[in-house]
């Protein structure tokens, strides 16, 4: 079926000249009501100028057809360019963004620098202080990771609302990634009076081709989600294949009952909600994570073994292609 070409005069939408035209002629008709009335034409005079309302008339639907225009012109407009305007957009929040996370990051920096200073003047001169003040600064430090992963968690949903954004890879060295990771989690885990531990096979890991800020990202979240609803002890693995490599986060909690299992990873969906509880968290993390996983050609996913049967465990697995160096 042949179509009608959205034809448009300088920088204006034909319709738009057609609606001003009506409005025009409207205005015209209601000046010549004012010099040459026809109320006197009809048996009964109107109380207002026939001219007046076919003029009223004409300027309101001559505007209306110019309005209409002029939206459905920028729709189509904003159609055919919205992948580059989502872009700029994201690009300038994303921008905005790192600026306020180091503006924030600059106090937080300093509150945990006094807080290891206070545990360094306690420790020194063996002063006995209420345990409150321990447990405050206990407080603060078990927070902090929590605090930069959920900033993290904001800027990549920034990012992620950009679909034509590249997934870019690089050499990249996993077991450097987890080690990081272990480090970062190992005092929060401690004060929990939980164990984290980590292995690789094989144990020189080497090269893959990935991207190591959502690697770091994607690990981070399932490390931190094992520390809030996990049990007392956490394993990380990472293994190695000849297309693909994987990291499984395990702690040997509860479980997970498989009636929550199918929405972990839907968009803010926490736990709490199937209870009615107050949410602890955003539910942001499984599904950035997931989301970053199919971004880079791989995929998340969890298995759970739940209590009160024998070895109950959640293990969340990540499987990322190796990649090659593109040529």
């Amino acid at each position: 079926m042949a179509t009608l070409t959205h034809r448009r005069i300088g920088a204006h939408p034909w319709p738009a000249f057609a609606g001003f035209a009506v409005a025009v002629a409207g205005l015209v008709a209601m000046v010549i009501s004012l010099f040459f009335p026809i109320t006197g034409l009809f048996p009964k005079p109107w109380p207002v100028e026939p001219l007046a309302y076919l003029g009223i008339a004409g300027v309101v639907i001559g505007l209306a057809l110019a309005v209409g225009a002029y939206v459905t012109d920028g729709q189509r407009r904003r159609h055919s360019n919205g992948f580059q305007d989502v872009g700029d957009w994201s690009r300038l929040t994303e921008q905005q963004f790192e600026t306020f996370q180091h503006d924030l990051g600059r106090p937080m920096r300093r509150i945990l620098g006094k807080c290891r200073e206070v545990r360094g003047v306690l420790a020194a001169t063996g002063e006995d202080v209420s345990i409150v003040v321990h447990e405050l600064l206990d407080e603060i430090e078990e927070q902090a990771p929590s605090f930069r992963l959920m900033m993290a968690n904001m800027q990549v949903m920034i990012n992620l609302e950009t679909p034509e954004a590249p997934a870019e890879s690089y050499p990249v060295e996993p077991t450097a990634v987890v080690s990081r990771i272990v480090e970062r989690y190992t005092g929060q885990a401690m004060e929990q009076g939980k164990d984290i531990a980590w292995w690789s096979e094989p144990q020189e890991f080497g090269l893959v081709y990935s991207d190591a800020a959502a690697l770091e990202h994607i690990i981070a979240n399932l490390v931190d989600n094992a520390l809030r609803y996990g049990g007392d002890y956490i394993e990380i693995s990472t293994t190695r294949g000849a297309e693909t490599f994987r990291v499984d986060v395990t702690d040997n909690g509860p479980g997970i009952p498989a009636h929550y299992r199918s929405h972990l990873f839907t968009r803010g969906w926490t736990p709490e909600m199937g209870r009615s509880e107050e949410k602890t968290s955003s539910g942001l993390g499984l599904y950035i994570s997931r989301t970053l996983a199919h971004r880079y050609g791989g995929e998340l996913s969890v298995t759970s073994v739940v209590a009160p049967q024998p070895d109950h465990c959640t293990t969340f697995t990540l499987t990322l292609p190796v990649g090659a160096p593109e040529a």
